[in-house]
Formats: C-alpha cells, sequence, structure tokens
C-alpha cells in the first residue's frame, strides 16, 4: 500500500497500477468498449479472514484494496458489504453512479498509517454529454467488525468524499437555485475559493436571491445538506448557469482579515458589524465540523454579557461608572455562591473598574436593588434589539439571541453570562456596536431594499449619558482591563472591549469570548474550549479591528 501509484487510461478506461498489477480502478459508466475492462476487473483482493483483536496493518492494507476495487467497479453491494454499515454504504456508493453521475472513477492508494489508508480519487462526471474532471483526497480506517470479526471499512460520508458529513448526500444535475456573482460594497467579488468562510453565506444567498436577481441554472456536482433548509455545497460546475448579481454589504478587506484571523485557532468564529449602518462587514469561521457559528450558534457568551447588564444597571440609576461599587471575592444568591476569577477581590474601587476587571460579584450584588425579574430581558429587547418576540431578517439564515426571563440563581448567572443566555458572534457583535452607538441597527448582510424585508427594531435608544459611561467602560477594558493585552495590538486610542469566558458542561475548558470596538468597527469572536477572553478570542478581534 505504500509503494508509488501509477495511472493510465486504456480502452476508455482508467487503470492504476500498483506494484505493476492492475489494482481498482474502472469505468463506471461507457460504452461497449469498455465492457471487458469492467468485467475482467471485478476480481479484486482477497479479503482477510475473520479473526479477534486488533486489526493488523497488512489485513487493513487489504481490507481496503478489496473495497476500492468494489467502488471502482461500481459494485455497491460488494463495496458496502466490507463496511461495518452496509446498509448506508450500499446507499452512498450507489448514488455516486446513479445520483451523483460520476462516470469513470481511479482509486490511487496513499500512505498507511496503522489502519488508516489515505487515498486520491481521480474521476469523471457526466450529465447530458457533458463531462468534468474531479479529484479529491480522502481516508479510511479499518475496524474490527463486531458480530462478524472481520476486519471491516469503518463507514462515514467522508470516506466517498472528504467534505461530506453525516446525513449528507452528493448529488449532481441541474439544481434548483441558479449561481450567484456576490460583490462586497466596494463592487469586489467574492467568492468561496477566496473567502472560504463565506461559502455558506454564499450558497444562502444563492437560495433566496439567485433567480430573482437574473440568474439561470446550470449543471453541477453539490452537497445536498442533512437539514432541509440549509444551503447546498457546489463541488464541481458541468455546465455555467447565468449568474444572478448581489451586492452584499461585506467588505472584501475586512473580510480577509477575519479569514486569516480564525486559523490561529480551532473551533473559531468571528463577525465584524459597522456601527453606525448595521452592516456585517465580515463572517468568519474556522471548524472541523463546517458549522457556520459565526452567524448560527447559540451558547453563553459570559462576561462579555456585561455589556448588557452593566447598560441595565446604568439606566436604572443603580450604579454609576464612577461610584465606588463592591465587589467581594464571593457572594449568594439563594443559595448559589458566585466568585470572581481565581477569587480575587476590589476594594473602594469604581463600578467602571469592576466592568473592566470583570468582577462578577460586583454585578450579582445588584440583584436585590433591581427587584425585577425581567429587567435583563426587557433591558435586551428594548435597547439591544434582543430578545423574545424579536427576529433579526440579515439576508441569510442567524439564529437570534436569547434573554428569557429567570429566577433565584439562574437570574444571577444570567447578569454575568451563563445560564440560559445564548449568543453568536453576530449578537454580540450587534450589542457592542449598539453601546458604541447608543441606537440598535439591525445587522444585514444585504440592504433590506433587495427584497423589501422589515428589519427588527429597538423600542428605545440608550439613554446619552448610559452610552457614554458604558463606551468609557469598555475603553478602559481595552486599556487597563482583562482586554489590554488582545487590544494593545490595537492602534489609536477610539477603541473599547470585553472579555468573556463560559463555562459549559462537560467540558474541559470554558468557552473563549471577546468583543471590542475600534472606529467605526465592532468585531466578537468566540472559541470553543479556547479558555479566557483574552488568550484566545481576543487576538481574533484585535486582528479584525487592525484590518
Amino acid at each position: 500500500m505504500n509503494g508509488a501509484a501509477k495511472g493510465a487510461i486504456v480502452g476508455g478506461a482508467f487503470l492504476a497500477m500498483v506494484g505493476g498489477t492492475a489494482y481498482g480502478v474502472y469505468s463506471l459508466v461507457g460504452d461497449a468498449r469498455d465492457s471487458d475492462a469492467q468485467s475482467t476487473s471485478t476480481t479484486g483482493p482477497a479479503v482477510p479472514a475473520k479473526g479477534s483483536g486488533p486489526v493488523g496493518d497488512k489485513d487493513a492494507a487489504a481490507t481496503a484494496k478489496a473495497f476500492f476495487a468494489a467502488w471502482a467497479a461500481g459494485d455497491a453491494r460488494a463495496g458496502a458489504d466490507l463496511t461495518n454499515n452496509p446498509a448506508e454504504a450500499q446507499g452512498a456508493l450507489g448514488d455516486f453512479t446513479a445520483k451523483a453521475y460520476v462516470s469513470k472513477v481511479a482509486i490511487t492508494p496513499g500512505s498507511q498509517t496503522g489502519t488508516t489508508v489515505a487515498y486520491s480519487v481521480a474521476a469523471e462526471v457526466t450529465y447530458e454529454g457533458v463531462t468534468k474532471p474531479l479529484s479529491y483526497e480522502s481516508k479510511l480506517t479499518v475496524v474490527r467488525g463486531n458480530t462478524t470479526g472481520l476486519p471491516l471499512v469503518d463507514w462515514e460520508p467522508s470516506v466517498l468524499h472528504p467534505e461530506l458529513q453525516k446525513g449528507e448526500k452528493l448529488r449532481g444535475g441541474a439544481p434548483a437555485n441558479p449561481p450567484v456573482k456576490a460583490v462586497d460594497r466596494k463592487g469586489r467579488e467574492l467568492t468561496a475559493e477566496k473567502y472560504p468562510s463565506l461559502r455558506p453565506v454564499l450558497d444562502s444567498l444563492r437560495k433566496t436571491y439567485g433567480e430573482r436577481q437574473g440568474g439561470k441554472v446550470g449543471a453541477e456536482l453539490w452537497i445536498e445538506p442533512a437539514a432541509q433548509d440549509a444551503p447546498r455545497r457546489t463541488l464541481l460546475t458541468l455546465v455555467e448557469g447565468k449568474a444572478g448579481q448581489i451586492e452584499t454589504v461585506l467588505d472584501a478587506d475586512v473580510q480577509a482579515a477575519a479569514e486569516k484571523a480564525v486559523l490561529k485557532f480551532p473551533q473559531a468564529s468571528v463577525v465584524a458589524v459597522q456601527p453606525s449602518t448595521g452592516n456585517v462587514l465580515a463572517v468568519a469561521d474556522h471548524r472541523g465540523d463546517g458549522f457556520p457559528a459565526s452567524l448560527s450558534g447559540a451558547r453563553a457568551p459570559g462576561s462579555t454579557m456585561k455589556i448588557v447588564t452593566g447598560a441595565m444597571l446604568l439606566d436604572r440609576g443603580l450604579v454609576a461608572a464612577d461610584r465606588v461599587a463592591e465587589c467581594p471575592a464571593e457572594v449568594t444568591w439563594e443559595g448559589k455562591a458566585f466568585t470572581n476569577l481565581k477569587g480575587f477581590k476590589l476594594d473602594g474601587e469604581t463600578f467602571a473598574t469592576s466592568f473592566a476587571q470583570s468582577c462578577n460579584t460586583a454585578f450579582i450584588k445588584q440583584i436585590k436593588p433591581v427587584d425585577d425579574d425581567d429587567a435583563l430581558p426587557k433591558e435586551a429587547r428594548e435597547v439591544f434589539g434582543i430578545g423574545e418576540g424579536i427576529e433579526w431578517k440579515v439576508g441569510v439564515p442567524t439564529v437570534d439571541g436569547k434573554v428569557p426571563d429567570a429566577t433565584g440563581p439562574a437570574a444571577a448567572a444570567a447578569y454575568i453570562g451563563q445560564g440560559q443566555i445564548q449568543m453568536n458572534p453576530l449578537t454580540m457583535a450587534s450589542i457592542t456596536a449598539t453601546a458604541r452607538t447608543g441606537v440598535f441597527r439591525q445587522p444585514v448582510v444585504v440592504k433590506a431594499s433587495l427584497d423589501g424585508r422589515t428589519l427588527a427594531k429597538a423600542t428605545r435608544k440608550m439613554k446619552p449619558s448610559v452610552a457614554a459611561q458604558l463606551v468609557r467602560m469598555m475603553k478602559l477594558t481595552a486599556t487597563g482591563g482583562t482586554a489590554q493585552g488582545a487590544m494593545s495590538a490595537v492602534h489609536g486610542s477610539d477603541k473599547g472591549a470585553k472579555t468573556g469566558s463560559a463555562e459549559v458542561d462537560g467540558a474541559q475548558n470554558p468557552d473563549s469570548w471577546f468583543t471590542g470596538f475600534s472606529g467605526d468597527v465592532a468585531a466578537a469572536a468566540m472559541v470553543e474550549g479556547g479558555g479566557h477572553g483574552g488568550d484566545a478570542a481576543g487576538p481574533i478581534v484585535a486582528a479584525v479591528l487592525s484590518f
């Protein structure tokens, strides 16, 4: 399996040579001249006998060979029987020919590490007389069958194609929606090849606006999503359709900075918003599962939520930025104790300092004076445009933030962004943008004028005195608080930030959250399991603000 492999085309069928022997490469759909090559090629390598214990390297190699041979020959049943999930594998392998329109395929083995075998696929996709090449690399792992004792391919959708996730399917033909040519606010084209994080966004724009903007369908190979309302992901264009023209409010420069920034950490997401307009400038994700957590995530935001809590307390006159606020090492609310990071406390310091140092107890001590279970959800709805009954229409699918009513310890947890609070980088970037200007402007990726959709509105503006104090506290956080380390990379003095760490049940490390502004750009980032907000999410936001 580790030897060099060579490929050739003989009689219209691909042939791959491994150790001088024709191996696992066949014409799946062809004319009469292909029949001899196909019929003589179906004799694959011998399959190892059943056994017990871990699968050996040689048995793994032999099983992979047999599987590749069956797959390349178009024998879905034989290939499926060599996997530990024959029902699912047979359907996928059969669809590879029947529904993805793969006409020829060459599978070339690569390196083998233990029982994991890498391979490359060189195929042809043919639809209505048009043929285009398709090539990619993937890998599979061989395991011991639980009931049979045979070495079997551990079936995952990625065995068929590396971009396939659970429940997704490979499909070809004429898509339901025509392509779009999306440009940024300065007319520069945005493509998934140049900006990979935008693929879900571009696919959503295509689904919603492609035909409306004058597009006409062509022919493609795509990944059909598991969720019915999720966008398709194009893998190969067979016949160019006519692209619908669509102008977004994204900014190619900010997007490029965001794409680069999220690569610093796994499971990272970031969104940038323009506070003066609500325009979304950039959306980026770096995740193994391909999930657009930047727009569709729903996780506790930790202390970044103190922006909303702080606004509510300032709004009610219970605190002031320059007024002393108690920050003990521990405070108890209805039987549950809350502490600060590493048990720190502040003596005789202002509320602004408690905000900048992210003192949990200074906020929770205000629950009793507030004496209103609906205070935080009300502030979120009325001022920040987030909460029950408010639906954002951004132009692409998003998940709205949640600030539900809570009582008891859950209410105390909500004050510091834990409990039932749910946000994502989009909603947190919007919260920061609202704090920056004192006015909520619903974020958009495409202008509402394009399709006449109604944008969400807040019922009132933030009081000018509250907005001024909130910005001052965020600036202090950026220059002398928990965000100082990350924000030191952002030039200029017109900058502010807030850090957050959110505990997640069962997770070894908390999620890292960070949000900040510089000039007329606000950005928020989240790194799942990233730890302290300033350590992981902070550098991402700083890089975006420094574009």
